[in-house]
């Protein structure tokens, strides 16, 4: 009774009395009206003022259906009025609700009518609204409201049998649906006005090419959709209809619509950003608030829909009291039966509508929020100072990047889980009051225990999230180090030793991994347990406060907690999402306030505002670390007219490559001032080469004009090389320019620079990676012929070109020491004469070795035998050798579904696969004592208050409480040993792919850009160690449920089972109908990821380069074009698969449907009404679990792709062993050092032609032995071939007597040093790098130091051998660096030294030391030197010359030089004929 009057105040109260809710109607649609118009008569005189044609162009921007949808209900409120007036007249007017009533359909016709006749004289009226009034938009969402309570009453008056007219209840049910549709329509995107804008060039004058490509491309058919179409997602069939009949590529996918490019939504962003207070602080609520405008559209809809799906899933718990009234014989009219499973399938349809409709717009606003994040990073990094990040590496920013911005994205699932847990909470409270009475106060109690109760453990997931994500930026940025050198770490044998570090630096990540997926576990198995813990208490409370307990009330409450089971069960993943994704904003948020790079440091003048003067510096301080109490650079004075050679030398360290920064802008300015007039162009020390054609590199951006680039290209001595290379210009340079020579690469370099025609060319020593042969001629036809009338800048170590110069500047320690030209700095102090005395003695021990010959050998020498020279050539050999096929391909996916073995590997890989079934039983376990509690709550309950219970009350709760405790304990351990198998599977996972990876051939990394290595062990890896754990969780929890309900459903009436049948064969053909589309678009998706990171990669790498062609706009461009290239993808990738999940639900529904059909057609007292009502409370979840065991199982299959993915390399080739135990050599070896090559015979692929054909020689040990030669002849395959980087086809290489192909890798590496071309230096410190295997003490490394000119430099640092070394050593000059590589030999002692290139990056006097420190301590060692200066072959014992792979001259340099017709002798002739004549002129 207590019940029941409080269902008639709660149905008053809706009501308000009859009369007011009329009222307050008619009062807003007054208002309405007015406003009508009044904005007519302003928009008509506004019209009259203006007579403007653009606006009889504009054509109509909302759907045609919102006019029809708008005129079709004014039509039917009119004739609901008409009908209205003739019954009052009939039956009197004396009522005054009813009349009430009457004035309000009069007013509300009136609206409608207006709103019709507003919205079809839009259509042809002259007008320039582009969309529909706020005014209008608004009052559309208080109809909405208005008509969702109306509905709401008339259900409870119909129930009650007190609705005085059926009309009513169907007028208010259309009402709501029109409200939806016109709501939905409010939100929608309107395109057409925004057409008209783009092609009108008053409005648009600057149309590109680029924005003309974009109009061609096929845009996603989402644009253009109709209502009916967004509803089904029928406009995704024809792509999924495609991926049956082919494999789908990238090119059939379309393009997104205009509003959700990254470039449009980064616009928004930014706007909305608010970073623009003067310290551009970005806070994380700055970040969010901006994020949320950049997706509010979508963030709006779906939030409509979320609260749509929530208030329909009430109305079946709602309604089981009832439903169980009825079945038990408790009837109130004829065919209530009918009418309740009316109800049921219409609630079902309305929230599988909304559902469905709410999960895409979200996912389409994560799309969005991923895209400009990843944007405004890449912005970032575009603005940073390049050698100093403020402590985050190009891996951490990468970081942000593949992993943040992607985390946060993800996030948009759970974006609205929040409110949606406490209105579902408050209407689960309402039901239950409604059941249970008091009884719901303490299961609101409960549950707000429980969430309580998790709150220290999500601080604690916070902390290991936080924790999780440092220690995962610390393991990538090693990766990535280790990976961009990983040429040098197998030449030295440190592949292992940095494997460990890598394997270390995981174990402390993978000690946060498990903590945080164990507390992750306890979690969820707390809120697993939740909904039996409230009922219990709940159902406790009822026997407490003597509430009577029917079947019928405790089958709502069950109902209620099963729905209110759904969020309470996701509450884990959300709050792990909430604080997973405040790390990533907070992380995001504090790159972003990273400082720019200063905009003051250079006066920027373009070339026509400034007088004849480029470059001018006055008392400038520069410094790259801002708090250094010593400058970098200091008292920097200097004038630089237009037209100067202006060169720059000094010893290694001395600041030259830092001046050339300061004029770009680089190096933060402490004082001074700094002018530069004119668009400049920047030649790098180390070579920076963007992965793509060789014609784009030099291209940079600027259109083909083939006249001046065949000028460009045979200036820079790239004719030949390009001949070699099997494309030509059009050959893909692989990563870091892999398949091009240090040389190539630099003179591609030069030639992107002549290419732009810049007024200031910045040269730092370009020609130390050339021989001297190429040196000249680019010194020649370069600085002197093509730049001869702009200002150069180059920094020199060859000596040979400063005669040239019109300005020379001498630095030492940061100062310019010296200024003038070049006789008048040999008078003027002793800092040049230095320099210049190095380099005469060089010369002068080529000319002891000559003999006098340079004249005759000059004048002999044919044009073709001045291409003989010791050009550069890495790997030149082995484009020689490529067959007619790119070097770098595109990434390698499979095709066709993930196999079954790849499931079967990644279970097997945690102890066997033995946890699996113990999972199984567990959880099964669970889903049986689950049922078994429901199923003896609905046995012992009566059916009604004259029913005596079969048992007591104290017995019914303690049963119960006996059986969710027993659940609730198979949960935990359920929980615990998923864990327990995710973690190690990723363990394994990781071990496995990185030590093959590891133990690849070179070849491997040649031809893989590391973006592809680094998204598999970051992106793919965090899937393995957090996604895929859970989706197995919830595959079998979801499987296991969904027998369950079968069961219950079947053991009720068996029928049922009949309906199931043909559902699940239909839901099975969709799944595979879809499968062939989505599971290609998961793997385009994923690999469109990899092109991201290596764009993003090379431009942090290069962003010196970029800057100083002004080349971020284009670089911006690139970024935006594979943003909106993985989101289309992704898009689709999501479309699919909501098209999928509709028409699951729908096939679900249908079933649940038909079931009740049955149920309610059986005859009374056949079925047991308490047993058939706990069948239809675990049917409402059906059509959810089937869509999301569907789901799952898709998703699962797309997650899996990541393991198939790193599956790959798990299985790609290995080097051959390590070390052979049965081989291993003496620890001595080689005592010796002599190295004998008999019949060595080298290719590259097993149809390709031999690079190395038959040599056959002798090393002698303890001698120096030069290695010249050509381009391609064969020079560095020696080395490698010698190292076994590559291995010999056919003869052997024996060490000492030893064959070294018989020993195991790293006993051979180990035992040889090599000081490579390009110096490597890793982040750690000078200590670290020295002996990265920590086999020496300080006081050997102090020696080292000493011996390479080092020692005296890091005494200076405050932390001495700790000093901190930067990532790739950027704190550190390449002088420098390549001093630390021969101080890493000098600690090694080994009998055999390779030299490649060893000096080629420092000046004279300092090569001259180096050199002299070999000869010192390696006297009694073989050193096997390829260099470009001929002083330092010159002195070796023997000269190897080397022709098309075979010896052409092997003897000492005396003897060959005797002989004026061999190679070698024309080449020492050649190389004093360009540098004696040019040097010696001028002294």
């Amino acid at each position: 009774m207590k019940q029941s009057y409080t269902m008639d105040i709660s149905v008053d109260f809706l009501l308000l009395e009859s009369i007011y809710f009329p009222m307050l109607s008619i009062f807003f649609n007054l208002l309405l009206l007015l406003g009508m118009f009044g904005s007519w008569v302003y928009y008509k005189k506004e019209v009259a003022s203006e007579n403007n044609e653009r606006y009889k162009k504009t054509s109509l921007t909302y759907s045609k259906l919102v006019v029809v949808c708008c005129v079709a209900f004014s039509a039917l409120s009119s004739v609901l009025l008409l009908s209205s007036c003739f019954h009052l007249h009939a039956n009197g007017w004396e009522d005054r609700s009813k009349l009430m009533i009457l004035l309000d359909l009069l007013f509300e016709s009136l609206s409608w009518v207006a709103i019709s006749f507003y919205l079809l004289s839009s259509s042809t009226d002259v007008q320039g609204q582009k969309k529909i009034p706020l005014l209008l938009r608004l009052w559309w969402v208080f109809y909405l409201m208005v008509s969702c309570c109306r509905l709401s009453v008339d259900i409870v008056l119909y129930k009650k049998q007190e609705l005085e007219s059926l009309h009513l209840l169907i007028y208010h049910a259309v009402a709501v649906t029109v409200g939806l549709f016109l709501c939905y329509s409010c939100l929608q995107k309107k395109k057409q006005g925004e057409d008209d804008e783009r092609i009108n060039l008053l409005e648009e004058p600057l149309l590109n090419g680029a924005e003309e490509d974009d109009d061609d491309e096929v845009v996603t058919p989402f644009s253009n959709a109709g209502f009916l179409s967004h509803v089904s997602f029928s406009w995704m069939g024809s792509l999924i209809a495609l991926g049956n009949q082919k494999i789908i590529d990238s090119e059939d996918v379309p393009q997104v619509d205009g509003s959700d490019r990254a470039e449009k939504l980064f616009c928004t962003f930014r706007s909305k950003l608010d970073w623009d207070d003067g310290q551009r602080r970005i806070t994380t609520f700055k970040l969010i608030k901006a994020l949320f405008f950049s997706a509010r559209r979508d963030i709006l809809l779906s939030t409509l829909f979320a609260f749509l799906y929530t208030i329909s899933c009430y109305v079946a718990p709602y309604l089981m009291e009832s439903f169980v009234q009825y079945l038990n014989g408790n009837r109130h009219y004829s065919n209530e039966g009918f009418v309740l499973v009316t109800t049921f399938f219409a609630a079902k349809l309305v929230e599988c509508q909304a559902r469905r409709n709410w999960y895409f717009r979200l996912q389409k606003a994560g799309i969005g929020m991923r895209s400009v994040l990843v944007s405004m990073i890449y912005e970032k990094g575009l603005t940073l100072p390049c050698h100093s990040n403020q402590g985050h590496t190009s891996g951490e920013i990468i970081n942000l990047m593949t992993v943040d911005a992607e985390r946060i994205s993800a996030f948009s699932w759970y974006m609205h889980d929040p409110w949606i847990l406490v209105l579902q909470i408050n209407l689960a409270l309402l039901i239950l009051y409604r059941s249970l009475g008091l009884g719901s106060i303490v299961a609101f109690a409960a549950t707000f225990l429980v969430m309580l109760g998790n709150i220290p453990l999500a601080k604690l997931e916070e902390k290991f999230q936080g924790n999780l994500m440092e220690s995962k930026d610390e393991r990538m940025k090693k990766t990535s180090e280790v990976l961009l050198n990983m040429r040098i770490l197998k030449l030295q044998g440190w592949e292992m030793k940095f494997l460990s570090k890598i394997l270390d630096l995981r174990r402390v990540e993978a000690s946060w991994l498990k903590k945080f997926v164990y507390n992750s576990a306890a979690i969820s198995s707390v809120l697993w347990a939740a909904p039996s813990f409230v009922s219990a208490t709940a159902f406790g409370a009822c026997m407490l406060f003597k509430i009577p307990l029917e079947s019928g009330k405790i089958l709502a409450a069950l109902a209620t907690f099963r729905i209110l089971q759904t969020p309470i069960y996701k509450l884990p993943d959300t709050i792990s999402m909430i604080v997973q994704t405040k790390v990533s904003l907070d992380r995001i948020a504090s790159f972003l306030c990273l400082d720019d790079l200063q905009q003051d440091v250079v006066e920027r003048l373009s070339s026509g505002s400034c007088s004849k003067t480029d470059v001018e510096a006055s008392d400038g301080a520069f410094s790259w670390d801002v708090s250094s109490p010593v400058p970098t650079l200091r008292d920097i004075t200097f004038k630089i007219r237009q037209g100067m050679n202006v060169a720059v030398c000094g010893t290694v360290g001395s600041g030259k490559s830092s001046l050339l920064s300061s004029i770009l802008g680089e190096v933060p300015k402490v004082s001074g001032s700094l002018k530069v007039c004119g668009r400049k162009a920047y030649i790098a020390q180390s070579p920076w080469i963007q992965s793509g054609k060789v014609e784009e590199n030099i291209l940079f951006g600027k259109p083909m004009e083939r006249e001046w680039y065949e000028r460009v290209v045979e200036a820079c001595s790239l004719n030949k090389d390009l001949e070699v290379l099997p494309f030509r210009d059009q050959t893909v340079i692989g990563e870091r320019g892999i398949n091009l020579s240090g040389g190539q690469k630099q003179r591609i370099q030069i030639a992107r620079a002549l290419y732009q025609d810049a007024d200031i060319y910045l040269f730092d020593d370009p020609f130390s990676a050339v021989d001297a042969h190429t040196g000249s001629h680019l010194f020649k036809e370069v600085l002197l012929g093509i730049l001869r009338n702009k200002t150069v800048i180059y920094v020199t170590h060859q000596l040979e070109f400063l005669p040239e110069a019109d300005l020379i500047l001498v630095m030492k320690d940061g100062t310019i020491t010296q200024a003038g030209k070049y006789n008048e700095l040999l008078d003027s102090g002793t800092d040049f004469m230095e320099l210049v005395g190095a380099h005469t003695d060089a010369l002068a021990a080529v000319d002891s070795f000559e003999k006098g010959s340079a004249a005759t050998a000059q004048s002999t020498t044919t044009s073709q035998e001045k291409k003989v020279s010791n050009d550069e050539e890495n790997r030149q050999e082995e484009d020689l050798a490529t067959p007619k096929g790119q070097l770098v391909q595109e990434e390698e996916r499979e095709k066709g579904k993930v196999g079954f073995s790849v499931y079967q590997k990644y279970m097997s890989l945690a102890y066997g696969g033995a946890l699996v079934p113990i999972i199984f039983v567990v959880q099964s376990l669970f889903q049986i004592l689950n049922i078994g509690s429901n199923y003896w709550m609905a046995w012992v309950t009566p059916v009604s208050q004259d029913v005596k219970p079969p048992v007591s009350g104290s017995t019914l709760i303690i049963v119960y409480v006996v059986l969710a405790t027993a659940s609730s304990l198979c949960i935990l351990v359920r929980a615990m040993l998923a864990a327990m198998t995710g973690f190690k599977i990723a363990t394994e996972l990781f071990n496995q792919m990185h030590l093959r990876v590891f133990r690849a051939s070179m070849s491997f990394f040649d031809a893989t850009p590391i973006g592809r290595i680094l998204n598999r062990a970051s992106t793919d890896q965090s899937a393995v160690d957090l996604r895929l754990p859970s989706q197995f969780s919830n595959l079998l929890v979801t499987a296991i449920n969904i027998l369950g309900i079968i069961g219950v459903m079947g053991q009720v009436a068996w029928q049922v089972l009949i309906v199931f049948i043909p559902v699940i064969a239909a839901c099975t053909w969709y799944r595979q109908y879809y499968i062939s589309a989505a599971r290609e678009l998961a793997r385009l998706s994923g690999i469109s990821r990899s092109p991201l990171v290596q764009h993003f990669s090379e431009t942090l790498s290069g962003i010196t380069t970029i800057r100083s062609f002004d080349q971020e706009p284009r670089f911006r461009s690139d970024i935006m074009r594979l943003n909106d290239c993985y989101s289309r993808l992704r898009f689709h990738a999501i479309s699919a698969m909501e098209w999928l999940c509709f028409r699951l639900d729908l096939l679900s529904t249908a079933a649940f449907a038909l079931s009740l059909v049955i149920l309610v057609s059986i005859p009374q007292g056949v079925i047991n009404p308490s047993f058939a009502g706990l069948a239809v409370t675990y049917a409402l979840s059906l059509n959810s679990l089937q869509a999301t065991l569907i789901w799952t199982l898709c998703d699962l299959e797309n997650k899996m792709i990541s393991v198939e993915r790193m599956l790959q390399y798990i299985d790609i080739p290995s080097e051959p062993p390590l070390v052979i135990e049965s081989t291993r050599p003496e620890k001595s070896w080689p005592s010796c050092g002599e190295i004998t090559i008999c019949n060595l015979q080298v290719r590259y692929g097993a149809h390709l032609p031999m690079v190395l054909r038959g040599l056959t020689c002798t090393f002698p040990g303890g001698l120096k032995t030069g290695i010249v030669g050509r381009t391609g002849c064969g020079k560095s395959t020696l080395i490698q071939t010698l190292f076994r980087i590559v291995e010999p086809t056919a003869g052997e290489i024996r060490i000492d007597g030893v064959n070294i192909l018989t020993i195991g890798l790293h006993d051979l590496r180990s035992r040889l040093s090599i000081i490579p071309q390009d110096p490597t230096m890793f982040e750690g410190t000078v200590r670290s790098n020295l002996d990265p295997l920590e086999e020496h003490t300080d006081d050997q490394i102090w020696e080292a130091l000493d011996k390479c000119q080092l020692g005296d430099e890091v005494r200076k640092k405050d932390l001495k051998l700790d000093s901190p070394v930067s990532e790739n050593g950027q704190n550190w000059s390449v002088g420098q660096r390549q001093l630390v590589c021969l101080g890493r030999v000098l600690l090694k002692r080994s009998k055999v030294l390779v030299l490649d290139e060893a000096t080629a990056s420092v000046d004279t006097a300092t090569d001259n030391l180096i050199q002299e420190t070999l000869r010192q301590h390696f006297s009694d060692c073989t050193v096997i030197t390829i260099a470009h200066r001929i002083s330092s072959v010159i002195d070796s014992d023997m000269v190897l010359l080397l022709d098309q792979g075979l010896i052409k001259e092997h003897d000492s340099p005396a003897k060959l030089l005797e002989d004026k017709s061999s190679s070698f002798s024309k080449l020492v002739t050649e190389y004093t004929a360009t540098s004696d004549s040019r040097f010696r002129r001028s002294c």
